[in-house]
């Protein structure tokens, strides 16, 4: 009998894979990876281009349920807080600890359900300023997770040491890479998501 695992992925651009080429992001490239190691799963995609987590923790849940039924192995993969850090009238578009209160909830309500978490980082642009954000939040983020139990991947730090990350996302918008960058973030995640989905009892720990 083979497992029915699904594994819905939400978040903004990044997990829909905005400029990407090949149209995959690092969401279809870890499903590709998964598939190809004999893992066979359920893909979905639920990225929103410019979606904030507040924007987010207000329809995941309704957008999940249906796709992801009882008797399955259910997994979500969280990837959230580029568009919170960005500021839009001097501030930013949500405040540090609203952007915390959102992905706690998110992460009680996989836990009620049943379900299993991954959170991936929010990954860096050309803007030194929003970075700082960005890591900031990503502290947050980690501290969060560890206290949860739920594997967190904190991919900002080695991308934004990764001159092809850094160079695609130059070359584009500078923020989306294309798809040379997406297999740069696939790359890095690869490893723990497999772990992840063999043995998401395994309590990998938040990757610093």
């Amino acid at each position: 009998m083979v497992l029915d695992l699904r594994v819905c992925f939400v978040g903004e651009s990044f997990v829909a894979g905005v400029g990407d080429q090949k149209c995959l992001g690092w969401a279809g490239r870890l499903a590709v990876r998964a598939i190809a190691a004999g893992q066979p799963l359920t893909y979905y995609n639920l990225g929103v281009r410019r979606e904030h987590s507040t924007e987010l923790a207000a329809r995941w849940e309704a957008e999940c349920t249906p796709r992801l039924p009882q008797g399955a192995d259910c997994r979500v993969v969280i990837s959230t807080g580029v568009n919170d850090t960005q500021f839009e009238d001097g501030r930013p578009r949500v405040e540090p600890e609203d952007s915390v209160r959102n992905l706690t909830d998110m992460l009680r309500r996989v836990r009620e359900k049943g379900w299993q978490a991954m959170v991936v980082a929010p990954p860096p642009n050309v803007d030194d300023a929003h970075n700082a954000r960005i890591v900031d939040l990503d502290a947050r983020f980690a501290d969060l997770c560890e206290e949860a139990k739920v594997p967190y991947l904190r991919a900002h730090q080695p991308l934004r040491e990764n001159q092809i990350w850094m160079q695609d996302v130059a070359a584009g918008d500078g923020y989306h890479p294309g798809a040379a960058g997406y297999d740069e973030f696939a790359a890095l995640l690869a490893p723990h998501w497999l772990l992840w989905l063999a043995d998401p009892g395994s309590e990998l720990p938040v990757v610093r």
